[in-house]
C-alpha cells in the first residue's frame, strides 16, 4: 500500500507541483489543504500517512497550530515547509515535535529524504511505544514485585505489586533513592541489609538477600521477603542501572513452619515403638532394683549396687526424653561449646531406630575434634534429615557411615567446597550407598519443596540442613553421582573454649555457700529434692509449693533471698509470671529457671536479657549446685 500524503499550502500552484513532484515519486496524494482548520478536518477524516504542512497559513490558524492539533488528536507525523526559519518561527515549531523541515527552495531529494526519515522514525517511536505497553503490562501481571533503578540508585520504574508490598506509589518513588523506597532488615539483629540492587550495581554482579530478610513498608508494617538483583547493561556495554525483584514469602514460611513440624513429628510417631521399648526397660530396671532395695533383705554392698543401676538407668531416660525434646525442637534453643562426637554418639540410638534394621549403621569418630559453638538441638536435626535422607536413598538396604574429622583449611589452599574460608572445622561427614544423585538434581536439593520423593517428601529436610548449618556459621557439601551414592559433609567452624574467669583466680573451687534461695515447684518430691541438695551445700532454702505462696514468702521474709530457683509451669502462677513479680520486690536477686520443657515467652525473654538462667530438668545434684554457685559469684547487672 503506496505512502499517503496530506498536502498542506495555501498557494494552489505550489500545492500541485508538490503533488506532481510525490506522484512521481510513487507516494498517494490523500489530499489538499489551504487553511489550518481545513489541514485539521481532513487529516481527520483521512487518516494519511504523513502531513507536509507549510508553517506560514492564510487565516486564523498557522501551520504551527494545525501541526499541534493533528499531533494532539492523531497519531500522525508531520514534516514542515517553510521558506522562514527565523528563530522564533523555529522555537515555536519545535513545541509541536515535528519529525522534520524542508527548506523552500527544496530539491525532489531533499522532499523524499525527508518524508522517508520521518516515516522511518514514526514506525520506529510507535514499535517503542508498542513494547513499552507490552513490557509494562508484562511487569505488572507477574507475580513478584519488580523495581528497576538508575546507575546511581534511584527508582525509575515500579509494578503494581511492588508499590503494594512497599507502600509507595510508583509517582511518589519515582526519582527516590532505593534503600529509602526498599529498606531492609534482618528479622533477628533489625540491623540494616545491603540492599542487592545496589549491591548488583557495585559488583556488576546479580545480587540476593540472605535469609530471614524483613522489608520495612511505608506505613509500618514489615514483610518477609525473599528477592534478587541484577545489574542492567545498555547496548553498548555500559551499565545503565538494575533491576531488584522480590516477593512476599509470608504464607511460604507459615508452609515451611507447618511442614517441617508435620516432618518432625511424623518421624517422632516411627520412633515411638522403639522408644516405648526403652523406657518399658529403663522402668523395669528401675522398679525392680527399688523393690529389691526397699524390702530390706539386701545386704549394704548390695544396695549401694543396685542404687547404682538405678542412677544409671534414670541417666538413660534422661537421655531418651532430651533426644525427644530435641527432635521436636520443643526446647530453648541455647548455642554452646558441643563436641559432634557427643552429638553422634547420644543420637546413634535414634538413628538406628530410624533407618531400620536393613540398613547398617557405622561411626567413625576424630578424638582430636574441636568444638563448635552450635545449639545442640539444631545439630540433632541436621543428624536426624541426614539419616532420613540416606534411609530413602537406601530401600533395599545398604550402609550408613557417620564419622567426624578435623580440618584446617590454610590461607591459599583449595578449599573442599567453593566459598569455604581459611580456618580450622569440625567435619561431620555422613555417608550412604544408596541410589546417588545427578547434577541436576544436586544444584536443587537445598531449594525449599525440592523433592523427589512424590507426594511421599515434604522438601525441607535438607533445605533445612543448610539453614541451620549457615546460621551457625558453616557450610554443607555433597557429593554424589547414579548408582554411587551419596556423602554430605557439614563443615562448623571450631571455637576457642571460652576460658573460666574462677580458674584464672587460682584455689580450690567449691560448689558450697550459705546465701538464702527461695525454691518453688509444684511437684512435692522435686522441691524436697532439691531443697535437700542445697541445705547439704550450706545454703539457706525457702520452699514454696505454688507461685503464690513463694510471692508471699518474698515479702515476709525478713533476711536477704539471693536467688529464686522456680519451675516453669505451675498451676495459677508460671514461674515466668512469679520472676517478674519478685524482682522488683528483691532488687538484684538472682533468677533460675527450671523445668524439662518450656516455650515460655517470658523464660526466653530474660534469657535473652541475661538475667536469668535456665537448667533443664532432669539434672544431677553436680550440675544443680556447680550451676548455683557459678550463678550466685555473677557480678550484679
Amino acid at each position: 500500500m503506496p505512502t499517503s500524503v496530506l498536502i498542506v499550502e495555501d498557494e494552489r500552484i505550489i500545492a500541485l507541483g508538490i503533488q506532481k513532484r510525490l506522484t512521481s515519486m510513487g507516494y498517494s496524494i490523500a489530499g489538499l489543504a489551504a487553511t489550518g482548520a481545513d489541514a485539521v478536518r481532513k487529516a481527520t477524516d483521512l487518516r494519511p500517512s504523513i502531513v507536509l504542512m507549510d508553517i506560514r497559513l492564510e487565516g486564523d490558524m498557522d501551520g504551527i497550530e494545525a501541526a499541534a492539533r493533528v499531533r494532539g488528536q492523531l497519531d500522525l507525523p508531520v514534516v514542515y515547509l517553510t521558506a522562514n526559519s527565523d528563530p522564533e518561527t523555529l522555537r515555536r515549531a519545535k513545541i509541536t515535535e515535528p519529525y522534520g523541515y524542508v527548506l523552500k527552495p527544496y530539491e525532489d531529494r531533499d522532499l523524499q529524504t525527508a518524508i522517508e526519515m520521518a516515516l522511518y522514525k514514526h514506525e520506529m517511536e510507535r514499535r517503542l511505544r508498542d513494547n513499552e505497553r507490552w513490557l509494562a503490562a508484562t511487569l505488572g501481571s507477574i507475580g513478584d514485585g519488580l523495581i528497576a533503578i538508575d546507575e546511581g540508585g534511584r527508582v525509575r520504574f515500579m509494578n503494581g505489586l511492588a508499590e503494594q508490598l512497599t507502600g509507595w506509589a510508583a509517582v511518589d518513588a519515582q526519582g527516590r533513592p532505593v534503600e529509602e523506597v526498599f529498606p531492609i532488615v534482618s528479622d533477628r539483629t533489625r540491623a540494616l541489609v545491603t540492599n542487592p540492587a545496589l549491591e548488583a550495581l557495585r559488583t556488576r554482579q546479580p545480587a540476593a538477600i540472605a535469609e530471614g530478610t524483613l522489608l520495612l513498608q511505608r506505613a509500618g508494617g514489615e514483610v518477609p521477603i525473599d528477592d534478587s538483583a541484577a545489574p542492567i547493561s545498555d547496548a553498548n556495554g555500559r551499565l545503565a542501572g538494575a533491576v531488584l525483584v522480590f516477593r512476599d514469602v509470608t504464607e511460604r514460611k507459615r508452609l515451611e513452619e507447618h511442614l517441617r513440624q508435620a516432618q518432625k513429628m511424623e518421624a517422632v510417631g516411627r520412633l515411638a515403638g522403639g522408644i516405648a521399648h526403652d523406657f518399658n526397660n529403663i522402668m523395669t530396671v528401675i522398679g525392680g532394683f527399688s523393690e529389691l532395695i526397699l524390702s530390706g533383705i539386701l545386704p549394704p554392698s548390695e544396695v549401694r549396687e543396685h542404687l547404682q543401676e538405678v542412677k544409671a538407668a534414670s541417666d538413660r531416660a534422661a537421655a531418651l526424653t532430651r533426644q525427644i525434646l530435641a527432635f521436636s525442637r520443643k526446647q530453648i534453643l541455647l548455642p554452646c561449646a558441643l563436641n559432634l562426637n557427643a552429638v553422634v554418639r547420644d543420637t546413634a540410638g535414634m538413628v538406628r531406630r530410624l533407618i531400620g534394621s536393613h540398613i547398617e549403621f557405622a561411626t567413625e569418630a576424630d578424638p582430636f575434634l574441636g568444638s563448635v559453638m552450635a545449639d545442640p538441638t539444631q545439630i540433632t536435626q541436621v543428624l536426624m534429615n541426614l539419616a532420613l535422607n540416606a534411609r530413602d536413598a537406601m530401600p533395599r538396604g545398604g550402609r550408613l557411615t557417620v564419622r567426624t574429622s578435623d580440618l584446617r583449611l590454610d590461607d591459599g589452599a583449595v578449599p573442599p567446597i567453593p566459598g569455604l574460608k581459611p580456618g580450622r572445622y569440625a567435619v561431620l561427614e555422613m555417608t550412604d550407598t544408596g541410589s546417588g544423585m545427578t547434577d541436576e538434581v544436586k544444584g536443587k536439593i537445598f531449594e525449599p519443596f525440592f523433592t523427589t520423593k512424590g507426594n511421599q517428601g515434604t522438601g525441607l529436610g535438607l533445605s533445612t540442613v543448610y539453614g541451620i548449618v549457615s546460621q551457625t556459621g558453616g557450610d554443607v557439601g555433597v557429593v554424589s553421582a547414579p548408582g554411587r551414592g551419596t556423602t554430605f559433609s557439614v563443615y562448623l567452624p571450631v571455637s576457642e573454649p571460652l576460658p573460666d574467669p574462677r580458674a584464672a583466680e587460682g584455689g580450690p573451687q567449691t560448689d558450697r555457700g550459705s546465701e538464702t534461695i527461695l525454691v518453688t515447684d509444684d511437684d512435692a518430691g522435686v522441691r524436697r529434692v532439691i531443697t535437700m541438695l542445697l541445705a547439704q551445700k550450706g545454703y539457706a532454702v525457702l520452699d514454696a509449693s505454688s507461685g503464690p505462696e513463694a510471692l508471699g514468702l518474698a515479702r515476709a521474709h525478713a533476711g536477704p533471698i539471693h536467688m529464686l530457683l522456680t519451675d516453669v509451669v505451675m498451676p495459677g502462677m508460671s514461674g515466668g509470671e512469679l520472676a517478674q513479680a519478685v524482682v522488683p520486690l528483691r532488687p538484684g536477686i538472682k533468677v533460675m529457671f527450671v523445668s524439662g520443657y518450656t516455650e515460655d515467652a517470658l523464660v526466653e525473654r530474660g534469657l535473652a536479657e541475661s538475667t536469668a538462667v535456665f537448667l533443664h530438668k532432669p539434672f544431677t545434684a553436680e550440675v544443680l549446685t556447680r550451676l548455683v554457685r557459678e550463678v550466685l559469684d555473677r557480678p550484679a547487672v
